[in-house]
């Protein structure tokens, strides 16, 4: 039996299996995914692999400027041929929760400008309910007293400013996260995002609603690949 961080590691070169040469790919965040981002890496200079990436946050920038992978902003292209990421929690319906790292805002505009998303995460992410990992809701820094009280109408649990009022997280668009303890409640989530994105102030949800294809899954005992039935790689 392998150990949890080297089944992390065969998932995230595993994802690898769906990069082509001359994509522009999108460069996801999290523990799984580096070790995606450090195969292309040593692709590119074992292999001579053609790609460039979009990095969905200043840490995923850092690692693939190290590695020298070519990067290009989003805003200078139409479409990214496929985005890997990692994600916080998925279901049976390739829905998901992310944002646990902070850079759900630019990981959810990379995944929308995408043919493609496959995910790469561990067992322990799979869920037949959102919701028991707090959804994380990026809001104005001058707002989330009010959005707070409006989203506590209907989230069942505690909301919390990631990083308490005295030193609040701050993410790369300079915005805060409010993580709303809804539990394993989230049956509807394209509701409860439309629901949320409709209070003044919101910037972005950590809910991805039918963007996700394809999940490279470790366990303990195996790393598997999931295929969405109705996703763009089946």
């Amino acid at each position: 039996m392998k150990d949890v961080e080297e089944l992390k590691k065969i998932a995230g070169v595993s994802a690898c299996n769906y990069v082509q040469d001359g994509m522009i790919l999108g460069l996801g965040t999290g523990s799984t995914v580096k070790y995606t981002i450090l195969e292309i890496g040593r692709k590119i200079r074992e292999e001579n692999l053609q790609v460039v990436g979009v990095p969905t946050s200043l840490q995923t920038k850092k690692l693939a400027e190290m590695l020298e992978i070519p990067l290009i902003k989003i805003d200078e292209i139409n479409t990214i041929d496929l985005t890997i990421d990692g994600t916080d929690e998925f279901d049976n319906s390739f829905n998901l929760i992310k944002g646990g790292g902070g850079a759900l805002t630019r990981e959810k505009i990379v995944a929308k400008a995408s043919n493609s998303m496959v995910v790469v995460a561990d067992s322990s992410k799979h869920v037949e309910t959102l919701g028991l990992f707090p959804l994380p809701i990026e809001v104005n820094q001058d707002k989330w007293h009010e959005i707070k009280r409006k989203i506590a109408h209907f989230c069942p649990n505690e909301i919390s400013l990631r990083g308490g009022e005295t030193t609040p997280f701050i993410t790369d668009n300079g915005g805060v996260i409010l993580d709303a303890n809804f539990g394993a409640t989230i049956l509807k989530p394209t509701e409860i995002e439309e629901k949320i994105n409709d209070i003044s102030g919101v910037v972005e949800v950590g809910l991805f609603v039918g963007m996700c294809d394809a999940i490279v899954v470790a366990s303990k005992e195996e790393v598997s690949v999931l295929t969405n039935p109705v996703g763009r790689l089946s």
